[in-house]
This record gives C-alpha cells, sequence and structure tokens, in this order.
C-alpha cells in the first residue's frame, strides 16, 4: 500500500476507531460505530483499494475523471466509492476525500451524539 500514513491519519480524526471485520477481510474505520472508510482487497482480491462515503455528485464526477475510483466495492454504488491505493492520487486529494468522508458519515448522526464526539458539551 502506497499510503503507509493513512491509518494514523484516519484514526486522527475526532471520535475515530478501527475494527477489523473477519468475515469481510476489512479494516473498518468508525465513527459513532458507523463506518466512514475501509481498506480491503478489490473483488480479484489483488489490489488494496479504500472505500469511502462521498456526496453522489462528486463520486459520479470522481469516477468519470479518474479510471482507478469505481463505485464502492460491496457498498451502495451511488454514494459509495473505491479508490486502489496502488494509484498515484496526490496525499492531499486523498487527505481531502477521507475527511469528505468523515463528516459526511459524522453529519448523519445525532445532534447529541455529534456534540458528545465533538467534545462540545
Amino acid at each position: 500500500m502506497k499510503y503507509l500514513w493513512l491509518d494514523e491519519y484516519l484514526l486522527s480524526m475526532k471520535g475515530a476507531t478501527k475494527d477489523f471485520k473477519v468475515e469481510w477481510g476489512w479494516t473498518r474505520y468508525l465513527i459513532g460505530n458507523k463506518m466512514f472508510a475501509a481498506i480491503c482487497k478489490d473483488a480479484k482480491g489483488e489490489r488494496d483499494i479504500i472505500t469511502i462515503k462521498l456526496e453522489p455528485f462528486e463520486g459520479e464526477f470522481l469516477r468519470s475523471q479518474h479510471q482507478d475510483i469505481i463505485p464502492g466495492h460491496y457498498m451502495n454504488k451511488e454514494h459509495w466509492n473505491s479508490i486502489y491505493l496502488d494509484w498515484n492520487i496526490p496525499d492531499e486529494m486523498m487527505k481531502d476525500l477521507t475527511k469528505k468522508s468523515y463528516q459526511l458519515v459524522l453529519g448523519g448522526l445525532s445532534k447529541k451524539l455529534q456534540k458528545e464526539i465533538l467534545g462540545l458539551f
């Protein structure tokens, strides 16, 4: 995997945790028990990918521009996108996309839980 900093970066987001889903072979990154990113192998089991949530229009645009960004592996294809981790996406773009996924999932949690996670009490 090219992005050796990725695990540390994802876990640096407030309230982020990770687990390993043995049945799927996925390392999942969670906020409030909701997944915002997952690292696993592609359908052929050959290449590492990260699956993240994006606004549908942004995901569709990115998929039209980059052959190594595809509809989410085993996920809702409208909201989830997978990025091959051996691709040469700039680090800043990867950080931006994963942060957007975190923010989308965080925004879907109850206001009370959001405040708790962000330490706003």
